[in-house]
């Protein structure tokens, strides 16, 4: 039997624990489609996401919670046959292993092996813990979520800041020595308060990325439609915009237009 060939510039997640060990910052971005997950990881990203927040940014509607397993495979397979760097993580959605971890087991093949993703991930803490170790120990790797978990948003009724309190901060840090103790290789935290996700991510031994979280974790995510000024509407602290694309589309389409209905594209060079 001859051994699988392995790509000595991929971000693996030995990689990230590296990269932990060493103090360097790991980068995420989410992607949803082949051309933009082209340019993320031509960009060097280390980790790209193929987040649940499709089910904002791609199909417009309010919270994560519409978007189905299959939308989530279509999604990855799109964006796994563009990288060739990256670790790519998959959102597990809502509804795919939340019953108990037999679904989630499931669910966490089919991403796999129709979607080509390096690995999964899955929100919440002591109750998904046998979920995760069911698909750890199936040979999947699994990243955690713990802080604001949005697929749980009609239980909390809000998008406020988690853990603010010395009761939900506890078991935040249970929670997350939990995920280490069920193997996960890394995890998000979600808008918590800056000193926490420090002394969460000096605890842990595998890597804390943060969203919203301060600079004291291993690593940092945003949506890639969110920090490239393609959503408008949403301005958390936490967001910052590194382009404005809504208005450079804006003012292509606008001239496109004027262009087509002044008659001056095409012009006789752009002609047959």
């Amino acid at each position: 039997m001859s051994a699988a060939k392995t790509d000595p510039k991929r971000i693996t997640t030995h990689v990230l624990q590296e990269m932990k060990r060493r103090q360097e910052p790991i980068s995420m971005l989410t992607s949803y489609d082949y051309s933009m997950a082209s340019l993320v990881d031509a960009g060097g990203i280390d980790v790209i996401l193929v987040g649940d927040s499709a089910s904002n940014v791609m199909a417009g509607h309010e919270t994560t919670l519409p978007i189905t397993l299959d939308q989530m495979i279509y999604h990855a397979q799109s964006v796994v046959r563009a990288v060739k760097r990256a670790l790519v993580v998959v959102d597990m959605p809502f509804g795919s292993y939340q019953g108990n971890s037999e679904e989630a087991l499931r669910s966490a093949i089919r991403i796999m092996k129709e979607s080509g993703g390096h690995s999964v991930k899955l929100e919440g803490g002591v109750e998904v813990q046998e979920s995760i170790s069911r698909i750890v120990k199936a040979g999947i790797p699994v990243m955690g979520h713990l802080g604001l978990t949005p697929q749980s948003i009609y239980k909390f009724g809000t998008y406020t800041v988690r853990a603010k309190e010395e009761a939900e901060a506890l078991r935040l840090r249970e929670d997350a020595r939990l995920l280490q103790e069920a193997g996960c290789f890394a995890i998000v935290l979600e808008k918590v308060p800056a000193n926490l996700a420090k002394e969460v991510a000096e605890e842990l031994a595998i890597p804390v990325i943060g969203i919203g979280a301060g600079a004291g974790v291993d690593g940092q995510v945003l949506v890639i439609h969110d920090m490239l000024g393609l959503t408008q509407e949403f301005k958390p602290r936490f967001l910052r915009r590194y382009a404005d694309l809504a208005g450079t589309i804006h003012q292509a389409v606008t001239q496109y237009v004027a262009d087509v209905k002044g008659r001056g594209f095409p012009n006789p060079k752009e002609s047959y």
